[in-house]
């Protein structure tokens, strides 16, 4: 994986102390490297301290910066003293992506003219000039802060997550296989919407699926790959051999829909097709491209895969849709967070179990292979969803835990109990925001990373839950 790479931009002003620039280069440069991305920098001999100050100054920043166009994540601006907002905004205006403004702090003891800096007042004057000219940037805790400091480094990683959510989520391709399930209008979604935020959405026919499936053979090289890789990610002791293969099979297609198409990401009709004509539920498939970092959601909810596939860049984890599905005791901020097995196996206590599915194998005996039963194991998690209204992408994200509170062996499926505090005052949000019976979880907190990259950045609606 291509290390994240920052281009950096320094502020000047004429009367404050040159020195503490050239300072601030080799400070930067360490707090990068040492956080484990790379950097591009501007030669010091470009300008002043390799500094911008003047809009001359500024524009020749731009014009290097637009030279290394794609070769850089975000835009770290350092004000080592108060800066010239003018070089500021004409180096950056263009920019195009996430823009992290630092500012160093003073020290007690080198408040003289040779080392003071009033970068905590400068900052302000950048940031406003900036918001005049409709140019977004991202400003962190605390307000000034060394770049040598760990507050800083947590800065970096904050960050970090915020460049690979704006710029993973601008433009990007969802394979949407399959119409949505009658009775669940719960998932419904406009695509044009969604196009508008650079989503583009692929649409295939189910009984294409089932045709490609039909086309493919038992020995070819692709398909015995693809069952030992399924043998070895989980226990599928249980299933048929048939079932197996034609397991097998779909999961081939899948990654012929995803190579072809560049599918950064799927939703799949799940049922009841699959199980009735291929005899087989996908949901242990699902499963295996949630574990390998393709995100993919079940019962054709779009809206899911959307905010699982943001949570995925922001923490470079599997992510998983699942079900508000039940009480857990008296307990009103626990909650049994389930689905019936698309769940990455990274995210479960131990490995999986391929079962058939025991709401079709009511009906229909032998339709349903493929769901992979476990638990949910515990970490800290946020949790998402969003929803296509009157032309717009509206969004929420809220934050708790897997608590690894048990769940009773009988419980079918993957599950794992969340605890969530103030849950009845979410949900009840929930419920009056037109929210669905799914939410999706990503592994760690990060709900001001998402709020930060969705609403300075992408332009959703956000819903604050936590009010």
């Amino acid at each position: 994986m291509k290390k994240m790479t920052f281009a950096l931009c320094f502020g000047n002003r004429g009367f404050m102390p040159g020195e503490l620039i050239i300072g601030a280069r080799a400070d930067m440069v360490k707090a990068v490297t040492d956080a484990g991305y790379d950097y591009l920098m501007m030669e010091e001999e470009a300008t002043r301290y390799g500094a911008v100050e003047t809009r001359d100054e500024g524009r020749l920043y731009a014009d290097w910066l637009k030279k290394h166009e794609g070769e850089y994540d975000g835009v770290i601006f350092s004000m080592p003293i108060f800066v010239d907002e003018n070089g500021a905004i004409t180096a950056l205006q263009d920019a195009g992506v996430p823009i992290l403004m630092q500012a160093y702090p003073d020290e007690i003891g080198k408040m003289d003219f040779q080392h003071r800096r009033d970068a905590y007042c400068g900052k302000f004057s950048v940031t406003d000039v900036f918001t005049q000219y409709g140019v977004p940037f991202t400003v962190m805790k605390p307000h000034v802060v060394h770049p040598l400091s760990e507050a800083f480094a947590q800065n970096l990683r904050d960050f970090a997550a915020v460049c690979r959510v704006v710029n993973g989520m601008r433009r990007f391709n969802v394979g949407c296989i399959g119409a949505r399930t009658t009775a669940f209008k719960t998932v419904r979604f406009d695509e044009i919407t969604l196009q508008k935020y650079g989503i583009n959405v692929e649409s295939f026919d189910l009984s294409e699926l089932f045709h490609k499936v039909g086309q493919k053979k038992d020995k070819e090289p692709e398909v015995l790959a693809k069952l030992e890789r399924l043998r070895e990610y989980t226990d599928c002791s249980r299933v048929p051999e048939k079932n197996m293969l034609t397991l097998a099979k779909v999961s081939v297609v899948l990654d012929d829909y995803i190579r072809e198409y560049h599918l950064d990401a799927l939703t799949l009709r799940c049922w009841n097709e699959m199980e009735e004509v291929l005899r087989v539920c996908p949901c242990v498939l699902l499963s295996e491209l949630n574990d390998r970092g393709i995100v993919a959601s079940c019962e054709i909810d779009m809206c899911s895969a959307l905010t699982m596939r943001a949570m995925n860049l922001a923490s470079q984890e599997p992510t998983a849709v699942l079900d508000w599905n039940n009480n857990y005791g008296d307990d009103e901020d626990k909650v049994i967070l389930f689905h019936c097995g698309p769940v990455a196996q990274s995210l479960m206590t131990a490995k999986g179990t391929v079962t058939e599915h025991k709401m079709f194998a009511k009906g229909d005996p032998g339709s349903g292979w493929g769901s992979n039963e476990g638990r949910i194991k515990a970490f800290p998690m946020t949790f998402s969803n969003c929803q296509t209204k009157d032309g717009r992408l509206v969004v929420y994200a809220s934050q708790g835990e897997f608590t690894g509170d048990p769940i009773e062996d009988g419980y079918f499926g993957c599950g794992g109990v969340a605890r969530i505090p103030g849950l009845q005052d979410k949900l009840l949000k929930l419920a009056r925001g037109g929210f669905k019976h799914h939410t999706s979880v990503g592994v760690g907190h990060m709900k001001e990373v998402l709020k930060e990259a969705f609403t300075t950045y992408l332009h959703y609606d956000w819903v604050d839950i936590d009010r």
